[in-house]
């Protein structure tokens, strides 16, 4: 069960990371807004934070078997975007999602970390509203 619950972590905090990375990118490059740009940085940088109360990374790591997850090949939407705010929506998503994955299983092992997971999502929330106000204003200025 915990070598489950590991890959489930792994998993997660890759899929967080990774997708919150994307937005920042577009927020940096594309949005040039600092602030929001600051915002995605800190919340990942959480991340790390909050996992410190977590089993060591290593122990997540120790438990990938990326060659033989059976979910690499599904891709669904994942090759359907139509530009810059589709791939910045869908990574806000994909942050939200694996995020309540982690604040549920965190459950199992530290309701403190459980906890910090369930803000880090609603900061996620909030940041994707000002984002979308900022793609919204760019939209309406053109």
């Amino acid at each position: 069960m915990d070598r489950a619950i590991y890959r489930i972590f792994d998993a997660n905090i890759n899929r967080t990371k990774e997708g919150l990375r994307v937005c920042e990118e577009i927020t940096r490059f594309i949005l040039n807004n600092r602030s929001l740009t600051t915002q995605l940085k800190n919340i990942r940088h959480r991340i790390d934070l909050v996992l410190k109360n977590m089993p060591s990374r290593l122990s997540f790591i120790a438990e990938r078997e990326s060659r033989h997850d059976i979910g690499r090949g599904i891709f669904g939407q994942e090759l359907k975007r139509k530009g810059v705010s589709d791939i910045l929506f869908a990574n806000m998503q994909r942050a939200k999602e694996s995020t309540r994955v982690l604040e549920e299983f965190a459950k199992l092992i530290n309701r403190d970390t459980a906890l910090e997971f369930k803000e880090i999502r609603y900061k996620i929330y909030e940041t994707e509203k000002k984002i979308a106000a900022k793609i919204a204003a760019l939209r309406h200025s053109r």
